[in-house]
């Protein structure tokens, strides 16, 4: 779908909101500028995005809502990209030009939280299923910070110089609307950004707390197919065979010396084996598998160890078992792989200075990246390079993550029917930190 145009509102309705002046630069006045504006606007915001999740690539009603928020304080809004995509633009003299995105999907989950304005959407997915869907991974936070950050911009022009370009992005969940948007051409219809910042809320980190690591938040992921080809035969008669499912499970052990015996042990990765179909009855040897890989892995170098060892160990275990060249197991490794996440050093080291000078210096929570979960929006930053950073905002409060250490009741997972988060304390933290950042990097 092409790109249309909204045409940009004037400036008179930004002046309405949570009382807001260009004087309002220091912390604290950002601080109480954008509690008014949560407590006037954006929380209602949050629970209208919260009670109205839509599938990936289908966010046509969340797409139009954040467009016509960010109309409305005078920004020039595209729409249609990569689909459902979309970018807004105000131009405030000369300076840098610096993206800020937020992710639109939902998740096909039921909602099980309890919360008053859980969702209770269902949806015709690309199957032609009805499911339910659910933001079960703080899209709607996300969607909320980025309408706080341009309000809080928008009425503030005189405290800043430059381009603030906002991006809506479809697909985060398929690891693809990035992708997507990309393939249409941002960077030559719309300025190519001297800075890109995102931000993801996380329930595993304290609410007032910021996670903002100097190289990776997140990891590359490839999508990896193992067909595999045996002789079918009876049960009874295993030697008339070359059994595919004893061959799959010795490729999937041979696959957990990649990470134990090639792989440096102080370098990330990870090679999972999602899936393993073989067979159709009891007593019949059948004559194929095919196994499903998730790989995980921060730099070039570890990447393409993984996927070399992937397709040697299954082409020689083939051989093992005695199967000639032509009928070895087939590796496919899908082109749709996501580039890893990496924060840069000297924009992160900078911003992560200023948020401590500005919102104290136990602003951050220090703990370690226990996953290799991905994210997309490398997809922005790699090529070209654009120096990016990817920040954590916590979203469950710190007595309820210290109960659950101490033998309560689990913090829910992401993805999980009962994920919540604290809405209040994550948005406000959310637009003030990206604010600091935006007014430190417009500054120059």
């Amino acid at each position: 779908m092409k790109p249309s145009f909204f045409s940009a509102c004037t400036l008179a309705l930004v002046l309405t909101m949570a009382n807001t002046s260009s004087a309002a630069v220091g912390s604290d006045a950002i601080s109480a500028s954008v509690q008014a504006d949560y407590e006037q606007h954006l929380g209602e915001l949050f629970v209208q995005f919260h009670r109205n999740p839509e599938l990936s690539t289908m966010e046509f009603k969340t797409a139009e809502r954040l467009a016509g928020e960010l109309q409305s304080v005078g920004f020039d809004v595209a729409t249609g990209i990569g689909g459902t995509g979309i970018i807004a633009l105000m131009e405030n003299g000369t300076g840098p030009t610096i993206m800020v995105r937020a992710d639109m999907d939902g998740l096909p989950v039921l909602e099980k939280s309890g919360l008053p304005y859980a969702s209770t959407v269902t949806q015709t997915n690309g199957a032609g299923l009805e499911v339910p869907v659910m933001h079960a991974c703080g899209h709607d936070m996300h969607m909320t910070s980025l309408v706080g950050t341009a309000r809080y911009m928008a009425a503030n022009k005189g405290s800043w110089s430059g381009t603030l370009m906002l991006i809506g992005q479809p697909a985060e969940e398929l690891i693809g609307g990035a992708k997507m948007m990309m393939k249409d051409g941002l960077w030559g219809p719309y300025p190519k950004p001297d800075y890109a910042l995102a931000l993801h809320v996380s329930a595993d980190i304290p609410a007032g707390k910021l996670v903002a690591a100097t190289d990776a938040m997140y990891s590359g992921a490839d999508t990896v197919d193992i067909a595999i080809t045996g002789v079918a035969a009876h049960g009874a008669s295993p030697h008339s065979g070359v059994d595919p499912v004893v061959l799959g499970s010795q490729i999937v052990l041979g696959l957990q010396t990649l990470i134990s015996r090639e792989l440096p042990p102080r370098e990330p990765g990870v090679v999972t084996v999602g899936s393993f179909h073989a067979g159709t009855k009891h007593n019949i040897i059948s004559d194929s598998a095919h196994l499903e890989l998730t790989v995980r892995s921060e730099d070039a170098k570890s990447r393409q160890l993984l996927l070399d060892g992937i397709v040697r160990i299954a082409e020689n275990m083939g051989r093992v078992a005695g199967l000639p060249d032509d009928k070895l197991p087939k590796v496919i490794i899908s082109d749709d792989s996501a580039p890893p996440t990496l924060n840069d050093r000297a924009l992160t080291e900078r911003l992560r200075s200023v948020w401590q000078s500005t919102l104290g210096d136990d602003i951050f929570e220090e703990s370690k990246r226990l996953s290799m979960g991905a994210e997309d929006f490398g997809f922005f930053t790699v090529d070209p390079y654009i120096p990016s950073t990817y920040f954590a905002v916590g979203g469950t409060p710190a007595e309820q993550i210290e109960a659950a250490k101490n033998g309560g009741a689990p913090v829910p997972s992401h993805h999980s029917g009962l994920f919540k988060i604290e809405p209040e304390m994550s948005v406000t933290l959310g637009v003030e930190a990206t604010v600091i950042a935006l007014l430190e990097l417009f500054s120059e």
